[in-house]
């Protein structure tokens, strides 16, 4: 009994294995997917709403991806420009900000050419040469990964037009999958409650972003900033990246803050005002709305971004927290995946205490 309870764990190790290989070379044909399933998961109570007011399924499924298409096509035209200007600029403005970091990089570089020499006598004074390979620019390595996400999510769209058109036929294909009536209801239950927990963690962070996104913008454009729409656009977009959208958020205001102002105190303001909006975001306003249905430990949710972000660089860091949750109202319903669940939720405190 013991070998056979050891063999079935080595199988289990194995096929998590070959799962995470599968999913991480298989990149450009799981993301479509997964995007199709969470747009659908999301929209589904809409389209079900519609089809209560007596609009048929698929046209309903049909209006709101093509309208979601066109908000995001909108958006990024709007958009492109001030971004290719930016992108163009990088490398002029890279020698400008060095210029004005002049002091703290001389510093920085005292340093690194003290380690150098340490590290020099620790070799001997190996002098191999080294080769460099010249990587493509910065502008066309965006306009690459840029256009291919963007395939990718249209496929993802149109497979969730498809999902969303087809009604409950994955609700009556579920039911028919089980055997006994225990199980088709737990597996119904399930189901909805993915559904329900996945669209109400959308479409409330999708509205609590754009809050925030606006909220950044103004205050960009309060402060003098150039550019505030796209500031608050990239503070929307960024911030449905758990932990990393806020970072990456404050390096880059600092920097353009740096570049547009005289003062380094000034510069610096951006910056401040980003870092203080995206904290009371994360810490009050987000927790407030969606309550602690949907609220998991800090451990879990970090643990996942980095995983995914591995599997699929910034796509995977979107895909990171809806994962989560899925994975967690799984757990919630079937007991054998009871200590999981448990794990990803935060700590509750008893009476006593």
């Amino acid at each position: 009994m013991d070998d056979v309870r050891i063999i079935r764990n080595l199988l289990a190790v194995i096929a998590v294995i070959l799962a995470f290989s599968a999913i991480y070379f298989a990149r450009d044909m799981f993301l479509p997917i997964m995007i199709g399933l969470i747009v659908a998961l999301t929209l589904s109570p809409v389209v079900r709403s519609l089809s209560r007011l007596g609009i048929p399924e698929p046209i309903a499924a049909s209006a709101l991806i093509v309208c979601a298409g066109l908000v995001l096509g909108l958006g990024s035209y709007l958009l492109s420009g001030p971004v290719t200007a930016i992108l163009e600029d990088a490398p002029a403005m890279g020698i400008e900000l060095r210029h004005k970091l002049q002091g703290f990089i001389a510093s920085l570089e005292d340093v690194k050419n003290a380690s150098e020499q340490v590290e020099n006598i620790a070799t001997g004074g190996d002098s191999t040469p080294v080769v460099a390979v010249q990587q493509p620019g910065l502008l066309a390595f965006a306009a690459g990964s840029i256009a291919n996400f963007t395939m990718l999510t249209i496929v993802g769209l149109i497979l969730a037009m498809f999902i969303l058109s087809s009604g409950d036929l994955f609700y009556v294909k579920l039911v028919e999958a089980f055997p006994n009536f225990s199980d088709k209801r737990r597996a119904i239950r399930t189901a909805r409650d993915i559904e329900r927990q996945i669209s109400h963690y959308f479409l409330t962070i999708t509205v609590i972003n754009a809050g925030l996104g606006l909220s950044i913008g103004v205050a960009m454009y309060l402060v003098g900033l150039p550019n505030p729409v796209l500031w608050g656009a990239l503070a929307f977009v960024l911030n449905f990246l758990p932990f990393v959208g806020g970072m990456i958020g404050v390096v880059l205001a600092s920097a353009y803050g740096i570049l547009s102002f005289d003062t380094l105190g000034m510069g610096l303001l951006p910056a401040i005002i980003y870092a203080v909006l995206t904290s009371l975001e994360a810490q009050f306003v987000t927790p407030t709305i969606l309550g602690r249905r949907l609220e998991m430990n800090t451990v879990s949710v970090f643990l996942t971004v980095i995983v995914w972000s591995w599997l699929w660089n910034v796509p995977g860091a979107l895909m990171a927290v809806p994962f989560l949750v899925l994975l967690k109202v799984i757990c919630s319903n079937v007991p054998r995946l009871s200590v999981l669940g448990n794990f990803l939720s935060p700590r509750t405190f008893s009476q006593t205490e």
